[in-house]
Formats: structure tokens, C-alpha cells, sequence
């Protein structure tokens, strides 16, 4: 197959949308339908529904499957879509074919958060996924700073639809050193820890980025996206100012407000409700005024 209009996707900003929800606690169809037009039209060309930042873990089957159908349905061709799986390879597996069923383009594999982790038990995870859907890209979530290099690539050579990684190990020289010995032409590499790390993955390899901040501001992600591709370094480090409050709260406490943050950006501007599952949790007053003010600010 040709996965080349795929690769060209994941070589951009790759919008992870959230998950809104009504005052049931229900997913709201509605606003989530609004919320991927406005990533649409504000240029986005890939997005990835069942992400981290859509509440991956706190959704029940039934809602990622419907997730991922509202996604395919929303995008019509606009923008490829990167559907989530994961957990057990039998889930992961059936929710790969239910994506190929819906109309994806590819899946996003989550890290596997099984306890134990051996390099080949990786490989044979991700294999097992990529020969359940060869017609559909793959891209690794890789999250665990010991698998090397040599292993994405035995995967990459096993199974051809792996397409690209999501890296999100927090060690730019680890990627560097990752990404070359796998295959720095192989894969697409897109940078998992969104625009605070883009500047330092793009300068040695990556050539995509994730990004939960293009809910609330795509024209943002996409300056920074430009600047990248540009060797604009300064322009894109003065995008990465401008977002830095904003990301850092997101990172507090080993990212305990990821998608809170996002949230209460979007609530303050009044296109979906804050509300989050546990073991997520609504931000404080002071710090729901602190996100409003910086929203404003980006004029969005």
C-alpha cells in the first residue's frame, strides 16, 4: 500500500480533541461535533479521538467506539484520522478493526500499561495489532524510555503499516538517539509532548508534533508548526513563551491537569463544560481565572 498521504498527516500538528461532556456526565454529541469543526476549519489536518487528552482510560468501550465513529464522521476527508486503542492486545485489536470498520486512516497505539514490559513482548503487542489492520497506518505511542531504537525498527521491518512513532519520552537526546537507530527516514516521528518540547524534537528529527493546546487555539499551534518548518527557531521559541503558562499548568504534578486545563480553557470561552472523570479533577477558582486570563490574552 501506499502510505505516503498518511506519513504526510503525521508530519503536522496532530490534534488530540476532548472529550466533552453533557450535565448527564454523558459524552455530548453535540459539542463535540463543534469542537473538531472548529480544529477543522482552523486548518488542522490530522487528529487522533480516544488520546490522552480525550480521556482515553475514562471512557467506557461503547464511548470510544462512538468517539471515534462521531470523529470519522465529522472529518469527511478534511483530516486523517488516528483513532486511540490499547489495553489488552485483544481490545486494542478489536477496536483497530472498529476503526478501519468506522473509516480511519490509522490507529495510535497507547504504551502499554502493563507493569511488566520486556522489548520483544513490545514488539509482539504492536505486531499483533499491525497484522490485525494492514490497511490501516500505525503509530506506537512510545512513553518508556528503555525501549531502543533496535526495536522499532525489527517492528518497522515486520510490519510495513507501522508508519510512524509518537515519542514522548522527556529526553530530547534519548529521541535523537532512538529515532537514528530505528530509522530517522523510516518513520514519521512526531514529537508526543506537544509545543513546549517541539523546538528541541524538531532540531533533531521529528517532524510532527501532538498537541491538546489546538483545542482551544489552532491558529497557536499552527504559528508554531510554521516556524518550525521554516528553521524559524526564534519565532517558533516565541510561540513557545506565549504558551508556556499554559503547558506548565497542564504539567503540574506529573500532568495531573493535562486535560483539566484544556477544559477549563474551553469552558471560559463557553464551547463546552469543564467537567472531567475522575481520577481527573475540576482546577480551583483561582486557577480557573488564571487559564481565562491567558486565553484572553492569545485572542483566540
Amino acid at each position: 500500500m501506499d502510505y505516503s498521504p498518511l506519513r504526510t498527516a503525521l508530519a503536522d500538528v496532530v490534534a488530540i480533541p476532548v472529550t466533552p461532556y453533557d450535565a448527564e456526565g454523558a459524552v455530548d454529541r453535540a459539542a463535540y461535533r463543534a469542537l473538531l469543526r472548529r480544529l477543522l476549519d482552523g486548518g488542522v489536518k490530522a487528529v487522533t479521538p480516544n488520546g490522552n487528552t480525550g480521556e482515553f482510560y475514562a471512557l467506557t468501550l461503547e464511548e470510544r467506539r462512538l468517539v471515534t465513529e462521531l470523529t470519522v464522521e465529522e472529518a469527511a476527508g478534511r483530516a486523517a484520522v488516528l483513532v486511540g486503542v490499547g489495553h489488552d492486545a485483544a481490545t486494542a485489536v478489536e477496536a483497530a478493526r472498529h476503526a478501519r470498520a468506522a473509516g480511519a486512516d490509522m490507529v495510535m497505539v497507547h504504551q502499554p500499561v502493563h507493569p511488566y514490559v520486556a522489548q520483544d513482548g513490545w514488539i509482539d503487542y504492536h505486531r499483533t495489532i499491525a497484522e490485525a489492520v494492514p490497511e490501516l497506518g500505525v503509530v506506537p505511542y512510545l512513553r518508556n524510555p528503555l525501549i531502543e531504537g533496535a526495536a522499532v525498527a525489527r517492528l518497522g521491518e515486520e510490519c510495513p503499516n507501522v508508519i510512524g512513532v509518537k515519542y514522548a519520552v522527556h529526553d530530547a537526546t534519548r529521541f535523537a538517539a532512538v529515532a537514528r537507530d530505528a530509522g530517522l527516514d523510516r518513520f514519521v516521528w512526531v514529537a508526543g509532548l506537544a509545543e513546549l518540547y517541539a523546538p528541541s524534537y524538531w532540531a533533531v528529527g521529528a517532524t510532527g508534533f501532538t498537541s491538546g493546546l489546538v483545542n482551544v487555539a489552532p491558529n497557536v499551534s499552527l504559528n508554531m508548526l510554521g516556524a518550525l518548518r521554516a528553521g524559524d527557531y526564534p519565532g517558533a521559541m516565541k510561540v513557545w513563551e506565549q504558551i508556556r503558562r499554559f503547558e506548565d499548568l497542564r504539567a503540574e504534578r506529573q500532568s495531573a491537569n493535562n486535560v483539566t486545563v484544556v477544559k477549563e480553557a474551553l469552558a471560559a470561552m463557553g464551547l463546552c463544560r469543564r467537567d472531567v472523570r475522575a481520577p481527573s479533577r475540576p482546577l480551583p477558582e483561582p486557577r480557573r481565572a488564571e487559564v481565562a486570563a491567558i486565553v484572553e490574552g492569545w485572542s483566540v
